[in-house]
């Protein structure tokens, strides 16, 4: 979607990541596109007199959501054809995304400038002093494949209720549901110029776009790599926020339900083929059941129904990629040749899907142990000593959330406070989100706190105003 007059650099086949088919040609931007998108955003800021007024950035998200509630279908068809996710996930995606566009309004009128406390000594008196949220300036994102119309929303969504100008870069492999959410807000009424769309498969004009000194936020959702990598090159004064992966913990503590556990772990370990940043990947099980419980979960995993993420009966798709199988593949080969015990899985379905994998007692120090797999393999570590398994689960360079599955409520508030992690879920798979929940990964996982409500505060200021009186 070029907002500038020049011709497209080239073009782009997005292709479905289960059979290869292509879905559609997408133009893709150059230097000068990124150039042309920065000018027309960064005047429209410094334009104060033409920034949307707050009544009608509510009325064209308003809008917007009325219009994504009847496309629902023809949205789950897209996000699930690009992304690979099931039909049935994929469908719960765009309720989440409806919802998160109210979210949006909500979050706005409810974020308000705060009175200052002045008059309390002799240099302040006759003055009152309050603060009051104006936009930050230009914003620009850059995007993952994994949930291709809701992280859309968790960037875009927040950018427009605040008022600031936004440039969208989605992932390569997933830029349909981002193009199709921009056109709906420009059906709703948003002017073009307030959010456009950079697709480009060069890293240098990515660079030249993230970098530049009219950004004034700069959003991030993706690998850790690259992540640390664009943040080192940013302007001086752009803010950021950035949202990696983990190698998420699971700790099953004594006594605990096992008949609550294994479908939750089930669940957060296998949704979307393991392709989400907080996955159930490391599950920490007492010695005398760990093979046990793993097991029962080898059994459940190898009824789960691989297949393509359009059927309904689907519950595991493809990877984005044939390069990754190929690299999960790799990882558990590996684990399985330094001693880890395959239950389940451990082969290559397709060039495109992977089977549903559980290791049991994966060496500490294979990649499967020590970086996030990104795949559909949950690996249980059995332990003796809960004090150990604790010192194992936070021995990454990564946290991001983690669970506890415990029917002691000393020791879960125990494990809650003992665990490195942004949060903790009891009784309840680490892979749990809700958009109005804050959302942060600690050390290597990410910087700031995403989750709608924080991410529209970061793209506000607070603006004082004292005002000196007499009459005060």
């Amino acid at each position: 979607m070029l907002e500038s007059a020049r011709p497209a650099v080239g073009s782009l086949a997005v292709t479905s990541p289960y059979d290869g088919r292509e879905l559609q040609q997408v133009a893709t931007s150059g230097p000068d596109h990124v150039e042309d998108a920065l000018s027309a955003a960064y005047a429209l800021f410094r334009d104060r007199k033409a920034l949307l007024p707050v009544p009608e950035r509510i009325a064209i998200l308003n809008k917007a959501a009325a219009i994504m509630s009847t496309q629902i279908d023809e949205l789950t068809l897209l996000a699930a054809s690009e992304g690979g996710k099931p039909w049935n996930d994929s469908r719960v995606e765009v309720l989440r995304a409806i919802d998160g566009v109210h979210l949006c309004i909500e979050s706005l009128r409810a974020h308000a400038g705060s009175v200052i406390p002045l008059g309390t000594t002799k240099a302040t008196m006759d003055r009152a002093a309050f603060t009051q949220k104006e936009p930050i300036g230009v914003v620009v994102a850059v995007s993952a494949f994994n949930h291709p119309l809701n992280l859309i929303i968790h960037q875009v969504g927040p950018a427009v209720a605040t008022g600031c100008p936004v440039i969208i870069k989605p992932a390569i492999d997933t830029p349909l549901s981002c193009l199709r959410f921009v056109a709906i807000l420009r059906e709703a009424g948003l002017p073009p110029a307030w959010c456009q769309v950079i697709v480009t498969a060069d890293n240098e004009t990515a660079e030249k776009l993230v970098t530049d000194k009219r950004v004034g936020f700069f959003s991030f959702i993706g690998s850790a790599h690259v992540g640390w990598m664009l943040r080192s090159k940013l302007a001086p004064g752009t803010r950021c926020a950035l949202e990696h992966g983990g190698a998420a913990p699971a700790i099953l503590a004594a006594p605990y339900n096992k008949d609550l556990a294994l479908p939750s772990i089930l669940k957060g370990g296998f949704y979307h083929a393991g392709q989400v940043c907080v996955s159930v990947q490391r599950v920490f099980a007492p010695a005398a059941d760990a093979a046990e419980f793993a097991s029962a979960l080898a059994q459940a995993a190898e009824k789960l129904v691989v297949g393509a993420p359009e059927d309904a009966a689907t519950e595991v798709g493809p990877l984005i990629r044939s390069g990754e199988v190929d690299r999960v593949a790799e990882w558990v080969d590996e684990a399985i040749a330094a001693g880890a015990k395959l239950l389940c899985g451990g082969k290559k379905i397709s060039d495109t899907c992977y089977a549903p994998t559980v290791l049991l007692n994966p060496p500490i120090d294979v990649r499967v142990s020590t970086m996030e797999i990104f795949g559909p393999v949950v690996c249980i570590y059995a332990y003796k000593d809960l004090d150990a398994a604790v010192k194992q689960a936070n021995s990454l360079p990564v946290a991001f959330q983690a669970a506890v599955y415990s029917d002691s409520n000393d020791i879960a508030m125990r494990l809650y406070k003992e665990l490195d992690a942004s949060a903790v879920m009891i009784n309840d798979h680490c892979a749990f989100r809700d958009d109005v929940m804050p959302f942060a990964g600690l050390r290597q996982s990410g910087l700031g706190v995403g989750g709608i409500p924080y991410t529209i505060e970061d793209m506000q200021i607070d603006k004082m105003m004292v005002i000196k009186s007499a009459g005060l």
